[in-house]
């Protein structure tokens, strides 16, 4: 994908302008949010239903967190029937994974390049974060 100047990959990614890294941080920062979004990324593709039976909180609570995690872009929805299936977006975790990478590069380190280019250049790009 290539970098628009100006623009983190994870605006680009969840191609909503409006999307901050902060809001991903801050629906993540929920612990009922971060067991849903733990579960998609197990279950590949999850049903309400199960939420329900996994989480102790209500019909309203769950219905709450995962319109919080669609908002953020971290989860895709569809509806079939009554029931509603989510999808972690991987797509949206890797921008916000890069844009630190990005981040943790100094002058001269690949800052702003994609992460082929500072693997390249020396770096890792196992897909994890460096520790500071």
């Amino acid at each position: 994908m290539a970098r628009i100047a100006g623009t983190s990959r994870l605006r680009q990614a969840a191609a909503s302008p409006e999307l901050r890294p902060a809001d991903v941080f801050k629906a993540l920062g929920d612990p009922v949010r971060w067991s849903i979004v733990s579960q998609a990324a197990e279950a590949g593709e999850l049903a309400a239903s199960t939420l329900e039976d996994t989480l102790e909180v209500s019909k309203p609570t769950i219905s709450y967190h995962t319109k919080i995690l669609v908002q953020a872009g971290l989860l895709a929805v569809r509806k079939e029937g009554r029931n509603f299936y989510y999808t972690l977006r991987d797509d949206v975790l890797h921008a916000l994974i890069d844009d630190m990478r990005a981040l943790t590069s100094g002058p001269g380190d690949g800052a702003g390049q994609d992460p082929g280019a500072a693997a390249s250049a020396g770096h890792e790009s196992d897909g994890t974060l460096p520790t500071w």
